[in-house]
């Protein structure tokens, strides 16, 4: 929780994956909210540069169809010698809802639902905002890997649940590719905050910190 925000969210182990839940609050702070885990760590590295995209699959019968973010980093910079705070980088984001995912089988005999999303449909942001950075993201270096859901506004809020089986770099992308948005993210600030909303505060001076750790590190492959 920050700064008076009371959005609430927890990466917990379930079966063969993780689960992604919470409480997404839009009262206290006039509408806007989000929440959020990450990869935590200043020595984590991943080259995917050998990979077309990431393949994304969750298991729909324990999954909302609320519209989730995932946002990958390239560039993390000291945190801030005054007041400890993490410095904003762009962030590469992509929307997603499991009605976007394929189902793993025609029958319903399985509840796993795929999609695969390529390099170019991640976005540049800077505080939530659309960047204009013109560069492409480093695959070779990615340092961290988010996970967010936020209100649009309004759109959405209240408890939301995901449980994600895995994210894999892929280069063979055999699953329907989806249109490159699911919903705009307008101008709503978003992060990588821990059981977070952002303060105004916040919306300027960037990113808050997180807490929770997906453990991972290495040269592509399953996350």
């Amino acid at each position: 929780m920050v700064r008076g925000g009371k959005s609430e969210s927890y990466l917990e182990r379930s079966g063969t994956g993780v689960c992604f839940q919470g409480t997404l609050d839009i009262e206290t702070l006039g509408g806007a909210g989000f929440a959020s885990q990450r990869t935590v760590g200043d020595d984590l590295h991943w080259n995917l540069s050998a990979f077309g995209g990431l393949e994304l699959s969750v298991d729909w019968s324990q999954s909302d169809d609320k519209v989730y973010t995932l946002i990958l980093k390239d560039v993390l910079l000291p945190r801030n010698h005054i007041d400890g705070r993490e410095q904003t980088t762009v962030s590469w984001e992509y929307n997603f809802s499991k009605s976007k995912c394929r189902p793993g089988s025609d029958d319903g005999s399985s509840t796993a639902a795929s999609m695969f999303i390529p390099w170019d449909h991640f976005e540049p942001t800077y505080r939530g905002k659309p960047s204009n950075d013109s560069r492409s993201l480093d695959l070779s270096d990615i340092k961290r890997f988010s996970i967010m859901t936020r209100s649009f506004f309004g759109a959405q809020q209240g408890k939301f649940h995901l449980h994600i089986l895995s994210i894999t770099a892929s280069s063979s992308p055999e699953l329907p590719q989806p249109s490159p948005t699911v919903a705009s993210h307008q101008s709503e600030p978003g992060g990588v905050s821990t059981n977070a909303t952002p303060s105004g505060d916040e919306r300027r001076e960037g990113d808050p910190s997180g807490l929770t750790s997906i453990p991972g590190g290495g040269s592509g492959g399953k996350l």
